[in-house]
């Protein structure tokens, strides 16, 4: 489902999309893992980075064209709830799911889950920059890859 969201006083739009998911499966391994073997907490920032760099590749929006354009993709904000902790072996399944878009930023909502489990959840802002380190709105083409009606 694809909502606009519009205030004509300040003059911006966003896309709002509540049900496109994006998932990768994630095993747990030693490396993962802190001296109690449960997943040290800043593992599970990798996975949420490994699962939205697959959900662009999955996109055809890859790092090493964007770097080639002078743009990249960081995060600007995060949030990040540790529900129940994973171990090592387990398969773990890593979900993107994109809440909105609105000129450089993209607001995801990220989980991770076992079995059904949901063990973490993130809300995650990236933002389009260039080269010199300033946000450049998302190309319009891009629109609807990101936000599928």
């Amino acid at each position: 489902m694809l909502i606009w969201l519009i205030d004509w006083q300040s003059k911006w739009v966003i896309w709002v999309n509540m049900c496109e998911n994006f998932s990768i499966n994630i095993r747990v391994y030693y490396e993962d893992t802190d001296f109690s073997g449960h997943v040290y907490h800043g593992s599970y920032v990798r996975f949420f980075e490994r699962a939205r760099t697959e959900w662009l590749r999955n996109l055809a929006i890859y790092h090493s064209e964007l770097a080639k354009q002078g743009l990249a993709f960081v995060v600007t904000h995060m949030e990040v709830d540790f529900i129940r902790p994973a171990h090592i072996d387990d398969l773990l399944k890593v979900n993107v799911k994109i809440i909105s878009l609105q000129g450089a930023r993209i607001i995801l909502e990220q989980k991770i889950k076992r079995n059904k489990e949901e063990i973490s959840k993130a809300k995650i802002i990236v933002a389009l920059i260039g080269s010199n380190s300033r946000a450049k709105r998302i190309p319009k083409e891009w629109h609807p890859k990101l936000m599928p009606e």
